[in-house]
């Protein structure tokens, strides 16, 4: 991937400016790792699987810059990245629809026990949002859980979506702990370490699937 350095550049001058409250350069250089993720998916094959990815890519940049605002938009940036989502989970659609009752069980453990987590230490008039947000995400888990072990499906494909969506929800989690719970060292390097790793994640299981496997 020939844009890996300029991604790395962009990291490192965001997590810089994070730890020295340099907020322009921070709102400038966040989007840079997601834009180029949509660059480069642009080589991969074409077709629906292809198109949602990038679409939730898309909103995933947007929610990125709602919430390094100066102001606070956490709802916003939250609604943004719910549509990403969704986009991710049209895409994981598009290959998979078998029901993977296990996928479910796991996906919904997931997202039940963070919630729970939350409510525990009072969301307030953050609770509707963040529960709607809970719901999509566990919905996008286990679609992307669901395409492990597809016949139809490249292998390679379904672990790098199953681990990128894993990696996207482990982010979000760290989030609602760190604003919700118990602020915690070194949490800007978590959460946006394993978010992009998710996200690169996704966008690379576009590159290695079977010709045929869309099947809306």
């Amino acid at each position: 991937m020939r844009y890996l350095p300029l991604a790395l550049v962009a990291a490192a001058a965001y997590l810089y400016a994070q730890y020295n409250d340099l907020h322009s350069l921070s709102f400038i250089s966040k989007g840079i790792p997601v834009i180029l993720l949509l660059v480069w998916l642009r080589k991969a094959p074409a077709g629906i699987y292809r198109r949602w990815i990038s679409i939730g890519l898309l909103f995933s940049l947007a929610g990125d810059l709602l919430l390094d605002w100066p102001q606070d938009l956490f709802v916003f940036g939250l609604g943004a990245f719910l549509l990403g989502h969704l986009a991710y989970l049209r895409a994981y659609l598009s290959d998979c629809r078998q029901p993977a009752w296990l996928a479910l069980i796991i996906a919904l453990l997931a997202g039940g026990s963070m919630f729970a987590l939350l409510v525990s230490s009072g969301l307030g008039p953050f609770l509707i949002p963040v529960a709607c947000y809970t719901l999509v995400i566990c919905l996008m888990l286990w679609r992307a859980l669901a395409r492990l072990g597809q016949p139809n499906i490249s292998r390679m494909s379904a672990w790098l979506a199953a681990i990128g969506g894993s990696l996207f929800v482990l982010s979000d989690s760290m989030i609602g702990i760190n604003r919700f719970v118990q602020p915690f060292d070194a949490s800007t390097l978590t959460i946006i370490s394993s978010y992009w790793l998710g996200q690169w994640g996704i966008a690379a299981s576009a590159f290695d699937r079977t010709a045929d496997s869309d099947s809306a």
